[in-house]
């Protein structure tokens, strides 16, 4: 059993070809049950088969986005049963991995002591205390795929689900219990403060969808109108095709953008849904109007502002866009679409794509031209990145320290600030591999002003910690007290 291979093969798959909308179902989501379904294994006292069918199945539970949302766990099981037996699994292997796989669905409902571990696992965030930030990533996703409309909503929805759920294995019950309960008190005192709120000072999903949407139509007329047609430059993807096509044959730039995306808007109704459709053809109509009507002044003829700042203003829009659930561009979509008829990534597919259109542009317009819309495109996918994933980066610490008592009180006392603890063994030295010693590994999420102080705070307690850090794009709830965004 070629067992890390095969892990290593399905979330290379999700972190290269899920669609950026799936904000929870992802690679980060796999190895989060990973690593929870290895904590409840060993308390649990199953033996190593039992542990490496258990991981596999974690990894693999909800490979099933891949195809799509709807009846992911049976996609989920389609490929594994596809895959798995290339890394030398049994048939026997790969029925006990499927029936852990089923067992997460909702309502769970595990016949055997393997299953119960794993759809533990794929709720055991229900009662950690990162739980708001995780559950803040899947109402992004359900609110961008149009299954959820306002926080309050999914706030109900939260409350009805986890009172009607419950841990299985006696591990999970007695370890995550009680911190569920607290996230559940937290979540109905959340719901009685905003039910008493005045109204207005919440804007409905559907507003402030609208303004998102809004502010990037009129973002991407700013950066075409007034920066890329102007000085023959482009962009990737429909948009770029779009230019290319004004350049060569001199069509009005509106109509192309509109004519360009509308294949791609049918796609989008069977490959993400037929509210994301509609969105993006009320958008994509709204930009060709706002190209035909707002007179928007040429900014600059310098070659290398245009470059940048048309880049940045055109990302800006298409980011805007997409926070308000639709795209003004409809290249991922049809990335997506082909991805799943040939051997190519969704990334792979965009690259080439994107390809074809610098050398066209470089062939009938020139290099230099081919190679400054290039910068264009990089700094437009740059600034799209920061917008959709937001610009308050955090920083995540993780603290492992023979001194983790000291260092935990002085984290939650002098910084105020709320903490995860995993249970851990350090030692494992070269000269003596057989010592080891339990240790509280400490997670935290700061301001990146604050990293200076903990690593003071820190060495002060034990110059000897070990400490990494890791970029957090987006963070809300627990004692962040800041409202999430979609």
């Amino acid at each position: 059993m070629l067992f890390e291979q095969a892990g290593e093969f399905i979330l290379n798959k999700l972190r290269v070809e899920l669609p950026a909308h799936f904000t929870y179902h992802n690679a980060d989501h796999s190895l989060d049950v990973y690593r929870a379904a290895e904590r409840i294994g060993k308390q649990e006292g199953i033996n190593e088969q039992q542990m490496r069918l258990l991981l596999t199945a974690a990894w693999y539970h909800d490979c099933g986005f891949l195809i799509g949302p709807d009846e992911h766990e049976e996609q989920s099981c389609r490929i594994a049963r596809e895959f798995l037996p290339g890394f030398d699994y049994t048939a026997v292997d790969i029925e006990v991995i499927c029936g852990m796989i089923m067992a997460t669905r909702v309502p769970q409902s595990p016949k055997t002591h393997l299953e119960e571990i794993l759809a533990d696992a794929d709720l055991e965030y229900l009662g950690r205390e990162d739980f708001g930030v995780i559950s803040t990533k899947l109402f992004r996703e359900l609110a961008l795929a149009g299954k959820i409309d306002t926080e309050q909503e999914w706030h109900f929805a939260e409350v009805k689900f986890m009172e009607n759920h419950h841990y299985f294995t006696q591990s999970a019950i007695s370890g995550r219990n009680a911190q569920k309960d607290i996230n559940l008190e937290k979540i109905k005192a959340q719901l009685n403060t905003s039910t008493g709120k005045v109204k207005g000072l919440q804007l409905p999903h559907w507003l402030t969808d609208s303004i998102h949407i809004v502010a990037g139509i009129l973002f991407c007329g700013f950066a075409l109108k007034s920066f890329l047609v102007p000085n023959q430059f482009f962009d990737g993807g429909v948009t770029g095709i779009s230019l290319l096509v004004h350049e060569l044959y001199h069509y009005d730039i509106a109509y192309l953008i509109v004519l360009a995306n509308i294949p791609f808007i049918i796609m989008g109704a069977f490959q993400v849904n037929k509210s994301f459709a509609i969105k993006t053809l009320i958008a994509v109509i709204g930009l060709g109007l706002c190209l035909s009507f707002i007179p928007y002044p040429q900014i600059t003829s310098d070659k290398l502002l245009v470059s940048i700042f048309g880049g940045a203003f055109m990302g800006i829009g298409v980011g805007l866009a997409i926070r308000g659930g639709c795209a003004l561009d409809g290249i991922e979509v049809l990335a997506l679409y082909t991805g799943r008829r040939i051997s190519f990534t969704i990334s792979e597919i965009i690259l080439g794509i994107n390809i074809v259109i610098f050398l066209i542009a470089a062939i009938k317009l020139g290099l230099p031209t081919a190679l400054y819309s290039i910068l264009t495109y990089y700094t437009a996918s740059r600034a799209i990145n920061y917008v959709i994933e937001g610009l308050e980066e955090y920083t995540g610490i993780t603290i492992i320290s023979g001194e983790s008592a000291q260092i935990k009180e002085q984290l939650v006392m002098s910084l105020g600030r709320g903490i995860t603890v995993y249970k851990g063994e350090r030692g494992f030295l070269k000269d003596s591999f057989d010592v080891s010693q339990p240790v509280d590994i400490i997670f935290t999420i700061i301001t990146r002003l604050e990293v200076r102080r903990l690593r003071n705070l820190v060495h002060d307690i034990d110059p000897k910690a070990f400490i990494f850090t890791s970029t957090i794009k987006e963070a809300a709830g627990g004692v962040l007290k800041r409202k999430p965004r979609h």
